[in-house]
């Protein structure tokens, strides 16, 4: 495995790559690496001859400088971590090199209903963010596959939408929930929670789990208000709890007519934010 900090060197690396059509996949990651990134670098090396993983904290996609600054940085556990997964290069930037001076790295892309619900919602200029460094970190990597987790799947669909809008030459593939014993969704901000903590958070997954069945009686809005109220009996605060369009996030009226259904949802726990979803449909 290799370690590039700089973007010259990494492309130079690439470039063996490219001159032989071998294809590249990538998966970005803010580090404080767990299974669910490792599937996916797994899932990059079946798909494609060459895996590149990136880890940059990103400070644009972060409303609150106190998130930012708490948010976990375990580099050389991570570096082994993709060791051992057999992750070919690994890309570790300063801010300085994704973001230098005089470079417009912002992305002009409407995301409109599609950034408004949830995230969009709590989390004001967030996906902008996640767009921009998304975009520059593929500008850089040029990968024909991008793998994503599905426990972001706001996030995926946003950056699936601009690379349709940009016509980027990149397949934007989602991949499945890793999750722990309990149910509770592999997350670098798990590592913020107490063992006590971290059983009381696995509620979220179940919660979800149960608003499928809840389905099969009550109507979307029914559902969300049981589900909510059911989080807060268990001392957790949502959010949100949201069942959605899975293509374009809006709330279903019905379960017939969308093609999909996404139930999504954000709770607090101990000052962590804690995020999951399910496929209802």
């Amino acid at each position: 495995m290799y370690l590039f900090k700089k973007i010259s060197s990494l492309r130079r690396y690439l470039e063996l790559f490219r001159n032989k059509n071998r294809p590249i996949g990538f998966v970005p990651t803010m580090g404080a690496l767990h299974e669910g990134h490792l599937s996916l670098v797994r899932q990059s090396l079946e798909a494609a001859q060459c895996t590149v993983s990136s880890i940059f904290v990103n400070p644009t996609q972060f409303n609150q400088a106190s998130d930012l600054e708490k948010y976990p940085r375990t580099p050389t556990t991570d570096l082994t971590m993709l060791y051992k997964a057999g992750c070919h290069a690994v890309f570790m930037p300063s801010v300085e090199e994704v973001y230098p001076p005089g470079l417009e790295t912002q992305v002009e892309v409407d995301f409109g209903p599609l950034a408004l619900p949830m995230e969009g919602r709590f989390r004001p200029g967030h996906f902008d963010g996640v767009a921009q460094v998304v975009k520059r970190l593929l500008d850089i990597v040029e990968p024909q596959k991008l793998f994503m987790g599905q426990k972001d799947y706001q996030q995926f669909l946003i950056v699936q939408h601009m690379a349709r809008t940009l016509e980027l030459p990149v397949e934007v593939i989602s991949c499945p929930i890793v999750r722990e014993k309990n149910g509770l969704a592999m997350s670098s901000r798990n590592q913020r929670l107490s063992p006590e903590q971290r059983e009381r958070a696995a509620a979220l997954y179940q919660t979800l789990q149960q608003a499928a069945s809840w389905a099969r009686q009550l109507s979307p809005r029914e559902v969300e208000a049981k589900a909510m109220e059911h989080l807060k009996s268990l001392g957790l605060e949502p959010e949100y709890f949201e069942l959605a369009d899975g293509q374009t996030l809006q709330p279903v009226p019905d379960y017939s007519s969308p093609a999909s259904v996404v139930a999504c949802a954000a709770i607090w726990v101990g000052g962590v934010r804690l995020i999951d979803n399910l496929i209802l449909k």
